[in-house]
């Protein structure tokens, strides 16, 4: 049985009322810690808790600000208080970021540290330091208030339908409609209403690309998608890797996608399958609801979690006992989801975009899955050791969405709609490969030709996405709304470079449910426990803690894309 504790530790740096209101009343912790004599291994290890313990503060009022502003992006209040931070605040760590960690690395004693526990941890030190340059600071800052606003102005995205303004994740619901105008409606209203910001979002694409093709000029790199793997500690894959999976998803998945689509279309009734008919079912089946509002949807999750292994619903029920949960959408809510992980107080915040649909649930045991996460590896000594690379934070993830089927059956009491559920569910995951695929190949192009222009944009848009399109889907006469289809992807503006994490989690995720279908209670085991590592082991290892092998070629690919195709086979 795992559990984790979230209470606080006791404080030794930082009192436990302080405040984060400004950079005079921080910087005397940074300082002592500067300036402090350490002289034994044990004065060594403890200054190191105490920079984590800064660190986790500092983080956590950090990631509050920004949660705040995402819930409502109309407050200027909340987006000013975030912004404060991106440029008062963060500036004036950076130097005593480098200093502290050069400190560390210069000091005789730093060769006393156990090598195998702090192996990791010393490696991101040595990476921070060999990527940090004092003209980036000011870029970063500006980097870090920019990219919020593609959350502003998404945020604002409204169409009318039957009288009504909604969101465009609540207009989605009618692209499950039986009447296929109001599909078409639905699908034509939202692509036009992403079409008034174009404009702006290429702007401001523009200016991010430009920055952060700066930011890693000043660092030594030929172009910042050679500086982003290093600074995202991609030390177990290259660029090559990524290319190699590319051609995999066409060569592998692409054939079962042709097949879901085909089947789409028979189902239907259809001489052509149009992008608006994806959600739909026939006439006569209702689209599936599986909760109304948010408190039945976290309440029927948490029954989910449970009945999966206790300690799962306990982390979710804690985060509901502190209203750390903001899940249904509305005008004024950034887009998308995430799960944020709080390094000082150790639970989570959801934050999410529900409007009662079946891709609901799959979001809400995703970012469950990530929450279960935060939890497991909180109790870790240091907050270095609790930042875990980005693809096992989404195995966590994945394998929590396909773990969870096994009782779905708090969503969905009648058994012909728990079918399509899970249908439903293990469609997406073959699905979503090429498009994991489009995305990362269009930001290889971007910043491998970052003086390109707007035309050229949208021509190596059209020519990636031709590439990986299935032979089903007839998007005839829809080409502008293609042509711009990469701005409703947050990732691109947000966090670059963060999706082929996807990829390779989703096969790892697959990976552990072929060991839970032979047996769950081992396959739970592992994932626990590799989770529980954190960051604290290499990439390789931590999927190994998980009966793993840390392997996307086209060879596991293969494998793994026909183990799902027999599961749905199965459903059939």
């Amino acid at each position: 049985m795992y559990t984790a504790a979230i209470e606080k530790t006791p404080r030794r740096l930082v009192p436990a009322n302080f405040m984060l209101t400004d950079w005079k009343s921080l910087e005397p912790f940074f300082k002592e810690l500067l300036d402090r004599n350490i002289d034994t291994s044990e004065a060594l290890e403890q200054w190191i808790k105490d920079q984590s313990e800064l660190e986790a503060v500092v983080s956590e009022d950090a990631c509050w600000r920004q949660i705040k502003m995402t819930c409502d992006t109309e407050n200027t209040e909340l987006e000013n208080a975030f912004n404060f931070y991106c440029l008062q605040i963060q500036p004036n760590i950076e130097p005593y970021t480098d200093a502290l960690n050069k400190k560390l690395t210069n000091h005789p004693l730093a060769a006393s540290l156990d090598t195998k526990e702090y192996f990791t941890y010393l490696r991101n030190i040595r990476k921070g330091m060999e990527l940090f340059r004092e003209e980036n600071i000011p870029i970063q800052a500006e980097l870090s208030v920019l990219k919020q606003q593609y959350g502003v102005i998404s945020g604002k995205m409204t169409v009318t339908m039957k009288g009504q303004e909604y969101t465009l994740q609540q207009a989605s619901k009618f692209l499950q409609s039986h009447d296929r105008s109001a599909r078409e409606e639905a699908y034509r209203k939202i692509q036009e209403r992403r079409l008034q910001d174009k404009n702006a979002l290429n702007e401001l694409y523009n200016q991010l690309i430009q920055k952060r093709t700066q930011e890693a000029i000043n660092a030594g790199f030929a172009n910042f998608r050679d500086y982003r793997f290093k600074e995202l500690g991609r030390f177990d894959y290259t660029k090559e890797d990524c290319f190699a999976f590319h051609e995999a998803v066409k060569l592998h998945v692409l054939p079962l996608v042709n097949i879901i689509y085909e089947k789409k279309k028979k189902k239907l009734g259809l001489e052509s399958l149009r992008p608006w008919d994806i959600d739909a079912e026939p006439k006569g089946t209702e689209p599936l609801r599986p909760f109304t509002g948010s408190e039945e949807l976290i309440n029927k999750t948490i029954a989910c979690f449970t009945a999966l292994r206790p300690f799962f619903g306990d982390c979710l029920k804690k985060m509901q006992a502190l209203k750390h949960l903001d899940l249904e959408s509305r005008t004024g809510k950034a887009p998308g989801g995430y799960n944020c992980p709080l390094a000082e107080s150790g639970a989570p915040f959801i934050f999410m975009n529900a409007t009662g649909q079946m891709n609901d649930v799959t979001t809400m045991v995703h970012e469950g899955g990530h929450a279960v996460h935060s939890f497991l590896a909180h109790p870790l000594t240091l907050s270095g050791f609790k930042e875990y690379p980005m693809e096992i934070a989404e195995v966590a993830s994945m394998a929590m969405e396909l773990f969870s089927m096994d009782h779905w059956e708090v969503f969905f009491s009648n058994p012909e709609e728990l079918t399509r559920a899970k249908e439903h569910q293990l469609e997406r995951v073959i699905t979503i490969f090429p498009w994991i695929a489009i995305i990362d190949k269009f930001q290889h192009w971007i910043y491998e030709n970052p003086q390109h222009d707007q035309e050229q944009r949208t021509f190596q848009w059209n020519e990636i996405i031709n590439e990986f399109q299935d032979k089903v889907i007839d998007y005839s006469g829809l080409e502008e709304y293609r042509s711009n289809g990469w701005q409703r992807q947050l990732h691109l503006f947000e966090v670059p470079f963060y999706y082929i994490e996807y990829g390779i989690a989703q096969l790892g995720a697959i990976g552990l449910w072929r060991q839970f279908k032979n047996n769950s209670e081992k396959a739970l085991d592992n994932y626990c426990t590799a989770l529980s590592l954190g960051g604290t082991k290499t990439l390789p290892d931590l999927y190994s803690a998980a009966g793993l092998k840390f392997d996307f070629s086209p060879e596991q690919i293969k494998v793994l894309m026909e183990f799902v195709k027999e599961e749905m086979n199965w459903l059939n």
